[in-house]
């Protein structure tokens, strides 16, 4: 098995790729430092977000927001990040454990899901701004590029919000074009990104 490096983590591109359907190759990795957006646009600083591949991940990793009970975003672009209003369905769930053991549960979550709305898709829950509480997890886009498809996505983000409990938040969907998709944008619903960082991998 190959070994890649993202910079600063050496990660076993085979096993990592594994459940991702090939080999992972190292495009750009976004670091917060008080940023009100991080945005991957194909062809600007050495971004490929093209028909190079046919599926696209991003990594996120301990992203911390400024302002409490504040969820993790994203949007598309088909115009090289000029708007980031394409048109998307998707559904969501949870499930949430408080750390002290009063409350468990999970379920569908309507206020997270999209019917043709062209805001921004919310990924997290209401995640803590408090030193300790960040968010991580993965984002699949699939065939970005294609013309004649829509673009299927899938969101697997974990986060501890200020009850304090961990939520593991599940969406999935497709922005509902057939022009190609070049450009993604990540925010915080309010607030900034103080830290964490962002790394798009192309799968082959």
């Amino acid at each position: 098995m190959g070994l890649i490096s993202n910079g600063s983590t050496v990660f076993d591109a085979g096993a990592m790729a594994s459940g991702f359907g090939g080999s992972m190759t190292f495009i750009k990795k976004l670091t917060a430092s008080s940023s009100g957006t991080l945005s991957f646009v194909h062809g600007s600083s050495s971004v490929i977000l093209d028909s190079t591949y046919k599926e696209y991940l991003f990594i996120l990793k301990d992203i911390h927001g400024s302002i409490n009970d504040r969820r993790l975003e994203f949007n598309v672009s088909i115009d090289g990040g000029s708007n980031y209003n394409v048109a998307k369905t998707s559904t969501a769930f949870e499930a949430y454990h408080y750390e002290n053991n009063a409350a468990a549960a999970g379920g569908y979550v309507t206020g997270r899901d999209l019917a043709q709305g062209t805001g921004f898709q919310i990924l997290t829950s209401d995640a803590g701004a408090d030193n300790e509480e960040c968010a991580c997890g993965t984002i699949q886009l699939f065939n970005p590029a294609s013309t004649t498809f829509v673009k299927h996505y899938i969101s697997r983000m974990v986060d501890k919000n200020p009850a304090p409990a961990t939520v593991v938040n599940h969406v999935a969907g497709y922005a509902n074009t057939t022009s190609a998709v070049n450009a993604v944008q990540f925010k915080m619903l309010a607030g900034n990104i103080d830290t964490g960082t962002i790394t798009l991998y192309g799968i082959s």
